[in-house]
């Protein structure tokens, strides 16, 4: 199945490749022929004009009335037509003003001179008139033709190169949605048979605070299960103490760490209330703290505070580690981004996915500096 979707998804992609070449193969024709005829045209007007020149300088001549509409007919292309005997400059689809200002004059005979060889008028041999001509307005638009050509092909490869990525990308995730489906319902097994164990130890009279310790990991077993299983899904929210949730993490993650870890708690002593899923939430504190410990290579200090504003409720976990450059910000936050020598690179951008897209919320690198630690920061929408 996903041998055929990849195939489809490469058929589509060389079709509307072969679709939009052909398209354009057959626009640049057509204004490549509407090119040739606009300059043959042109051609015979200046043909015509030429035919009306020799009439003047002749005696007698008349001149045809299939040139003088001709000569008539022509609104677009500019032209200057130099008489040598009277040394006077006439002009046709151009700014009368330019023909009178010699320095503007010039410059646009010698633009019309580089687009095309002037035309000389000659009667017996004899050079009466030069006719300067440049491009009509409908040629200089096709002169920028090409560029935008190559600009539409770069934007469809693009647009396929995004549509691919994107595709990929969502494949990967319900790879991973997948998975860790499975390993809840794994963890679920083998969890069930723990919780029937502990019974059994409390009927043996073992010491207590070892069976409640062995219970506070069975529940965070709970949570964790929980928390895999709802990943590809979206969580429920509910109203909850923001300062509760984040002490009750603080303290389980205090007590299950290093004593060479220095906790540090600032919290508010009233409630803030926000929408949240109490086990999401936790599992990006842990993610944090964790990302923290391993950039202090197991020894320093974390501290964990609440602030609130107006809007926001402002969580911050700061650590003494090895700290980020200005070019990691956002870079933490790419799914298979990792600083560390083992890792998935999954924490931070599952942590990221948790906040924004099921809170609605925002988190981000506060400050860091190169061993000078690092602070991130989660904002969520308080409420009354």
């Amino acid at each position: 199945m996903f041998l055929n979707k990849s195939l489809s998804r490469w058929g589509f992609i060389l079709a509307s490749l072969i679709v939009i070449s052909l398209i354009l193969w057959n626009t640049y024709a057509f204004f490549t022929q509407l090119k040739a005829n606009e300059r043959a045209k042109m051609e015979i007007w200046a043909a015509a004009q030429g035919e009306l020149a020799q009439s003047l300088a002749g005696e007698g001549n008349t001149v045809s009335e299939t040139a003088l509409a001709i000569i008539q007919s022509n609104s677009t292309t500019p032209m200057i037509l130099h008489t040598l005997k009277e040394d006077f400059y006439d002009g046709r689809n151009i700014d009368p003003e330019i023909l009178k200002n010699e320095v503007a004059r010039q410059k646009l005979i010698d633009r019309f001179t580089s687009e095309y060889k002037p035309l000389e008028v000659k009667y017996n041999d004899q050079v009466l008139s030069v006719i300067y001509f440049g491009n009509s307005p409908l040629i200089n638009k096709l002169k920028y033709y090409p560029a935008a050509l190559i600009l539409i092909i770069f934007l469809f490869i693009l647009a396929v190169y995004l549509f691919y990525k994107t595709s990929k990308s969502a494949e990967q995730n319900r790879l991973w949605a997948g998975m860790a489906k499975e390993t809840a319902h794994q963890i679920g097994t083998p969890l069930s048979s723990l919780v029937g164990w502990t019974e059994i130890l409390k009927s043996e009279n073992v010491n207590s605070e070892y069976i409640a310790e062995m219970e506070k990991d069975i529940s965070r077993l709970e949570k964790i299960t929980d928390r895999f299983s709802k990943i590809g899904s979206v969580p429920k929210l509910e109203r909850c103490d923001l300062v509760a949730e984040t002490k009750a993490t603080f303290h389980y993650l205090q007590k299950r760490t290093s004593k060479l870890i220095d906790f540090q708690l600032d919290i508010p002593e009233t409630p803030v209330y926000v929408q949240m899923n109490p086990q999401l939430f936790s599992w990006t504190i842990e993610n944090l703290v964790k990302n923290g410990i391993d950039a202090m290579k197991g020894k320093g200090k974390i501290t964990i505070s609440i602030e609130q504003n107006s809007k926001y409720a402002l969580v911050h976990i700061a650590d003494t580690g090895k700290g980020l450059t200005k070019s990691e910000f956002r870079r933490i936050f790419t799914p298979g981004y990792t600083t560390k020598k083992r890792g998935w690179g999954l924490g931070l951008s599952l942590a990221k996915r948790i906040i924004e897209e099921y809170h609605n919320g925002k988190i981000r690198v506060l400050k860091s500096a190169p061993n000078q630690g690092t602070t991130m920061e989660i904002a969520l929408k308080t409420e009354s």
